[in-house]
């Protein structure tokens, strides 16, 4: 089983580095799965519902979401429609699903995703939640892929050290850059802190540079809005076991205009 995770897509360019790379790198990784956060990909905040089938013509199986997903109303009702969209699990009143499933060769996939409280917001506890969405699906699926959209290194770490043998892959996104300890823990869990982001390459985060600067210089308000430019393409190939589950390797994928996709790329499954 092979996953290809895709870091938070931002706005415009995000969705321009999807088009141009997703399908040279699905040439050579030949994912069974395309998994995206996509909470970022309305102009930087949130998703609309047109953005959300675009992201699907595009290539991309399911959208992982965070703490911008309600940024845009017409959502609402659409992602109670939408089963591949799925929201923070810890956002429990909210509408839509906290996780999906969907059939692999003929086994069972969950994708969860889960929001972060550290610097984040008073949500539920992602681990409360998470071990009740771990219990209800326990005789559903093979493999658990568990996004936790989250602000600090050491909660990610806490988080995938927790449940560290309960599913296959925990992978953060967030902070929209990519971090380089992909490794997998003792129990067959494959962790990285945070798969990076899809979109500008020459902004801050993906945001235009001068008003951040402006705003840390001067203390004054200052609207925030999605750099343009040179793109990025930041994703994770997640190999597991059809037998267990566990992770059998992770890679980091990371494209820029200093690093492009490199000629004769080859992931070999382990």
């Amino acid at each position: 089983m092979r996953i290809l995770f895709i870091g938070d897509i931002v706005g415009s360019p995000g969705r321009q580095a999807v088009e141009r790379y997703l399908p040279r790198v699905q040439d050579v990784v030949q994912a069974d799965i395309v998994i995206a956060n996509g909470e970022n990909v309305a102009d930087g905040r949130g998703i609309t519902p047109n953005l959300a089938e675009w992201l699907f013509d595009h290539g991309i199986d399911f959208i992982t979401m965070g703490n911008h997903v309600w940024d845009h109303p017409k959502i609402f009702d659409f992602i109670d429609q939408e089963k591949r969209l799925v929201r923070p699990a810890n956002f429990r009143l909210a509408p839509g699903q906290g996780y999906a499933l969907c059939s692999v060769g003929g086994r069972q996939l969950a994708i969860v995703n889960v929001l972060g409280r550290a610097f984040m917001g008073e949500w539920d506890d992602p681990l409360a939640v998470l071990s009740a969405v771990l219990e209800e699906i326990a005789d559903q699926a093979t493999w658990i892929v568990v996004d936790v959209h989250a602000e600090t290194t050491s909660e990610k770490q806490a988080l995938a050290w927790y449940f560290d043998g309960r599913v296959s892959a925990v992978v953060g996104t967030h902070t929209h850059v990519q971090t380089a300890d992909e490794r997998i823990l003792p129990g067959g869990t494959g962790y990285i802190t945070d798969v990076g982001m899809t979109g500008p390459f020459n902004g801050i985060i993906g945001m235009k540079k001068e008003p951040i600067l402006h705003k840390m210089i001067t203390h004054l308000p200052a609207r925030f809005e999605v750099a343009d430019g040179d793109c990025q393409f930041s994703a994770a190939i997640i190999d597991c076991e059809d037998e267990n589950g566990r992770c059998a390797a992770i890679r980091r994928v990371f494209i820029t205009p200093d690093h492009p996709w490199p000629d004769g790329a080859t992931f070999e499954r382990p």
